[in-house]
């Protein structure tokens, strides 16, 4: 792995000829005409007055310099790992004995998943709560996402990033750190437990009721399980067929895709808008301003693009999204279904497996005082 070490400063700075640029490009839309009958059918994904409500709102009401205001106020930095630029906030603790953590992010989000999370987390004392759960946060957007761009080479995935994520951590002086990610995250979170044993602490991965539609693909379906367990599972199969059509255009096709969220904010808008709906607990429970703060980040930095193309690396690379280690593991189940744990940990080995009513795919954003809990409650026994 090449390096230069060197942490650079960074905010983001948007230049206003692109902000006019997106209200432009906004302005001439060209919208579809729904089939009579199916206007409101999220069977067929998201409908057309759903993108038109967010694309209206981001064009005249969306107020993207409060938006980079709020997330400049976290310290923010750049370093080159591998050839690549990475992208971090660095935010530490003022308590000196906090726990360096490292975040990371999944698909289609990015760090600004995370921004609840951090005065809660690396200042709890001030959010009233212990000043012993303290964390320093490290949290970077992965190559190809959001700043942490243009990619410089084709084959970052799971294992490249997990190498590079293990580096950024030593280089900013965290010979032993601990880890938590969703989605994306969880598999470089396992990853970096599997190769770096001796540096992390604990990981600790989020996950939801969706996962079960991957029983049969990504991991076995246990034996011993009743029927009405198999048809729990059968049923969670049949939803994730007809929703995984994302999935399996970047896995195998992705440039055509890239060339339209490149050149298109509403293909961007709602390609994102889609999973950030129908992949949570509760409908609406993401802000649009969290939504369309994510989905600016996508287009000013034209990363639909690379961010698709990592799922086609990752598919590609031969390597499982899971890797095993005897670090300690902790997991939290949003929108949990009882029939989950049967599944993902059939020999009940995971000691810290919690499960939420609330919540789903994206539990920093919809719940984030559960989780801000959750991460407390696996990591404090660890800390010493």
């Amino acid at each position: 792995m090449t390096n230069s070490s060197d942490i650079r400063p960074f905010r983001i700075e948007i230049p206003t000829s692109e902000i006019d640029d997106l209200r432009e490009r906004l302005a001439r839309t060209r919208w579809p005409d729904p089939v009579p009958g199916t206007e409101s059918d999220w069977a067929r994904g998201i409908p057309v007055h759903a993108v038109r409500e967010l694309a209206e709102y981001w064009a005249s009401g969306f107020d993207w310099r409060a938006r980079e205001a709020e997330l400049n106020v976290f310290p923010q930095f750049t370093t080159d790992i591998d050839g690549q630029t990475i992208h971090f906030l660095h935010v530490r603790s003022p308590e000196p004995d906090a726990l360096p953590l490292l975040i990371t992010h999944g698909y289609p989000s990015s760090f600004v998943e995370f921004v609840d999370l951090i005065g809660p987390l690396s200042d709890p004392r001030a959010h009233g709560g212990n000043p012993s759960d303290a964390f320093h946060l490290v949290i970077p957007s992965l190559p190809g996402f959001g700043f942490s761009t243009p990619l410089s080479a084709p084959g970052w995935e799971l294992a490249r990033t997990t190498d590079a994520f293990a580096e950024l951590m030593r280089r900013l002086g965290y010979e032993r750190f601990a880890a938590h990610g969703g989605d994306v995250g969880a598999g470089v979170t396992g990853r970096l437990a599997a190769l770096f044993p001796d540096r992390v602490i604990g990981t600790h991965v989020t996950s939801d009721r969706g996962s079960l539609g991957l029983a049969g693909e990504q991991f076995p379906i246990p034996e011993g399980l009743d029927e009405n367990e198999l048809s729990v599972i059968a049923a969670a199969r049949e939803h994730w067929s007809q929703r995984k059509g994302y999935l399996v255009l970047q896995t195998t096709q992705p440039n055509g895709l890239a060339v339209g969220l490149t050149d298109s904010p509403v293909l961007q808008l709602a390609w994102i808008a889609e999973k950030f709906t129908t992949w949570t607990g509760t409908a609406n429970a993401i802000g649009r301003d969290r939504i369309l703060t994510n989905v600016s980040v996508y287009w000013f930095t034209r990363t639909g693009a690379s961010a698709a193309r990592f799922l086609w690396e990752a598919a590609h690379s031969g390597l499982a999204w899971t890797a095993p280690s005897a670090v300690p593991q902790g997991w939290a189940v949003f929108d949990a279904d009882p029939v989950l744990r049967k599944v993902m940990d059939p020999g009940q080995c995971v000691e810290h497996y919690r499960e939420y009513a609330e919540g789903g795919h994206f539990p920093a954003l919809e719940v984030p005082a559960l989780l801000t809990a959750d991460l407390r409650a696996f990591f404090g026994p660890l800390r010493a």
